[in-house]
């Protein structure tokens, strides 16, 4: 038989009657991020998905690390699918199993039966396995507690399936099944990984970037649309909402007092986020504010910011210091493309002494000197659309 790669299900297994349409959506994720790998069938049963190959040209290399970052997944194994077979079972364990067995020094073997209908129960087969290949490789020793290898036999419905050890998944839930939401992208280390948080979580995404020509440059740009592509592995194909936001921001220097020019121009960008919420479907805002980070993302500036839409605004970085987002963006890859030295424009025209702790009637005040709806207006109709996918 050929091999395989299996996807062990995390959360999933604990959802009720909706549970298949979990499986579902995990499957058709999987599908999507396999399909430049070769051509693949992809079931669920038994708490397992099942990634075969339909034929032998298949990059299974690139099928795995593939698999790797479909969200729904908490482990995923390269295995060996034989006949549901004590010697077939052995055989397979020497074939698959053989240069690592022959580079440890201790192991064990643990075995699972699905199947009721097999023969032996789990600790029967173990006990041959573990014997055999004990004669087998004089040089290995069994331990129980600390192997240099455990060797993994499932035998379950199709047929029985021999592995090593199981890698870590990406876990959390598939994309799709959360909803959609709009996530504020800039080119720093926060906004992608409080993206990639909330992709974890089911979430599909709509991105936005606000674009501040000729303050910013077309490379700060490419940053972003590169940020974005760095994600794609994990959430799948999006599309980078970039606004034009030099309009806004030359209107509040021109029009509004400087200690209050952060808040102001994060409030206009909810708004216009907001609007690309309306117009895609989605439900939701995401940020990447980290409490008291900068002076904006105090828990005053937020309830300003916040203030201009009702949607459910999700901040899944809020509470975490810089050191633990920067290892997550180290994780997922976007850490050395987020400090390349590109200004967005959160950094045009920051004001020497920001308001830490601005109220919401002087944010008012400030407005009434503006045509907000004009300036949102005009900004959301030069919206460029990039549509970003891991090929592109």
């Amino acid at each position: 038989m050929n091999d395989i790669i299996l996807l062990k299900l995390g959360e999933l297994v604990l959802k009720g009657l909706n549970r298949h349409n979990f499986e579902e959506q995990l499957m058709a994720n999987a599908k999507r991020r396999l399909h430049t790998c070769g051509d693949f069938k992809v079931t669920t049963k038994q708490s397992i998905t099942y990634v075969e190959p339909k034929s032998g040209d298949c990059d299974m290399d690139a099928a795995f690390e593939a698999m790797k970052k479909v969200f729904g997944a908490a482990g995923v194994c390269r295995c060996r699918a034989c006949e549901k077979d004590k010697e077939a079972m052995l055989s397979a364990v020497k074939e698959f199993l053989g240069p690592q067995l022959m580079a440890a020094k201790t192991f064990k073997v643990e075995c699972k039966r699905s199947d009721k209908t097999f023969p032996l129960n789990s600790i029967q087969l173990a006990q041959y396995l573990g014997g055999e290949l004990d004669d087998a490789y004089p040089h290995l020793t069994a331990d129980m507690h600390h192997p240099d290898l455990t060797v993994y036999v499932e035998v379950r419905d199709a047929a029985a399936f021999v592995h090593g050890d199981t890698e870590p998944g990406a876990g959390g839930l598939p994309v799709g099944m959360g909803g959609r939401a709009v996530s504020l992208l800039s080119g720093g280390i926060d906004s992608p990984v409080a993206s990639w948080m909330m992709a974890k979580r089911g979430l599909c995404l709509e991105m936005v970037h606000f674009f501040s020509y000729p303050y910013t440059s077309p490379e700060a740009k490419q940053k972003v649309l590169d940020l974005a592509k760095i994600l794609t592995p994990w959430t799948g194909r999006l599309v980078v909402h970039v606004v034009p936001f030099t309009a806004i921001q030359e209107e509040l220097r021109r029009s509004c007092p400087e200690e209050l020019f952060t808040v102001l121009m994060r409030r206009f960008m909810m708004r216009i986020a907001a609007e690309v919420a309306k117009r895609t479907g989605s439900g939701a805002l995401v940020t990447g504010e980290s409490l008291g980070q900068v002076a904006s993302q105090t828990m005053e500036a937020m309830r300003c910011t916040g203030a201009v839409t009702d949607l459910p605004i999700f901040r899944p970085v809020v509470g975490m210091d810089k050191e633990e987002i920067v290892r997550i963006s180290r994780k997922i890859g976007a850490f050395e493309t987020s400090i390349l030295p590109y200004e967005d424009c959160c950094t045009v025209f920051t004001p020497k002494h920001p308001r830490l702790k601005p109220t919401l009637a002087e944010c008012l005040r400030s407005e009434e000197k503006l045509d907000v709806e004009g300036l949102v207006q005009a900004a959301v109709e030069g919206i460029e659309r990039v549509h970003i996918s891991a090929e592109r």
